[in-house]
């Protein structure tokens, strides 16, 4: 079982807090470190002192990390255009020596683009603009070295680009893809993805839409076991029950309610529940989404006394 560590830094964290948080990743073994890609904070939290911008974050702290993969669970497909997003995510895999998993996904967040001035169409478009990004930006990096890549679609078009730089990974870094869509989603998958990831989903649903991206790859040929299962969950962990109790203050949550629908708890509960999940849904890879940054010390707990028991 990979355990990725998974931040939002747009409840309110600098580059030098999630600069922290990425070398105690790393220090403590963990698989990964990955972000968020919003611009806008989401419910009471301040926010403060402002987003800060995944790939800029990401192509720091790849100079910073030597053994971490990096991503962003997930990048917004309404935030960039789709070619400049293949330079800036090839050149922090070359920064990193190969060290990117790259999550795209098709943009949700109503508030951050209103608030930015960033166009969001209705959710066919949306998807339609989505599955574009991911022929355009696979096409542009898996192109050999010396011909060139086009593409005339609905909403972009490109005429003879160099498709240039390549990234470190050969032909392509990951590609993550997520969601609960029971149509498109599944569809994409099976064509693009290396992995597939369902955030905050219980086991049931997880379940259900495992089974979906598997019988897309069926019906187009693909064997499904090409793609990894992840899920996402956040986590509030505490060696004791008072600790767990802090924990979870510290985050906005109710002890019961995020022991019922997160991983949550005395490290034997979180392995035991981790273990059915995984029994259940066949995932492989873990993000714990971590939301006090500040609390360096939960990491160390998840990796002294829940990593080893996996």
């Amino acid at each position: 079982m990979d355990l990725r560590i998974f931040t939002e830094p747009q409840q309110g964290a600098s580059y030098d807090d999630l600069l922290r948080v990425a070398k105690a990743t790393e220090d403590n073994g963990f698989d990964a470190f990955f972000r968020s890609d919003h611009f806008l904070k989401m419910g009471s939290a301040s926010g403060l002192p402002g987003p800060t911008d995944a790939w800029v974050t990401l192509g720091a702290l790849a100079r910073e990390t030597s053994r971490i993969r990096l991503g962003t669970l997930v990048t917004a497909a309404t935030f960039r255009h789709p070619s400049v997003l293949a330079i800036s995510v090839a050149q922090v895999d070359q920064m990193s020596g190969g060290r990117v998993d790259f999550g795209l996904g098709s943009g949700w967040f109503d508030a951050e683009h209103r608030a930015y001035g960033i166009p969001m169409p209705e959710v066919r478009e949306r998807f339609d603009l989505y599955a574009e990004q991911l022929e355009i930006i696979t096409g542009l990096w898996e192109t050999p070295e010396g011909e060139t890549f086009s593409f005339d679609g609905k909403h972009y078009q490109l005429a003879d680009a160099p498709a240039l730089p390549k990234p470190a990974q050969s032909p392509r870094p990951p590609v993550i893809i997520g969601g609960s869509g029971k149509k498109r989603t599944p569809a994409l998958a099976a064509r693009f993805a290396n992995e597939f990831n369902l955030p905050f989903a219980d086991v049931a649903a997880a379940s259900a839409q495992f089974e979906r991206v598997d019988a897309a790859c069926r019906e187009i040929g693909r064997d499904p076991k090409e793609i990894t299962r992840s899920v996402a969950q956040v986590v509030a962990i505490g060696k004791d029950e008072a600790e767990f109790a802090r924990r979870a203050a510290a985050i906005g949550r109710d002890p019961g309610e995020v022991r019922q629908t997160g991983l949550a708890g005395t490290p034997a509960e979180v392995v035991d529940k981790i273990g059915r999940y995984r029994e259940a849904t066949g995932i492989t890879r873990l993000y714990l989404q971590v939301l006090d940054l500040s609390d360096l010390d939960h990491l160390e707990l998840i990796a002294s006394d829940v990593a080893p028991q996996l």
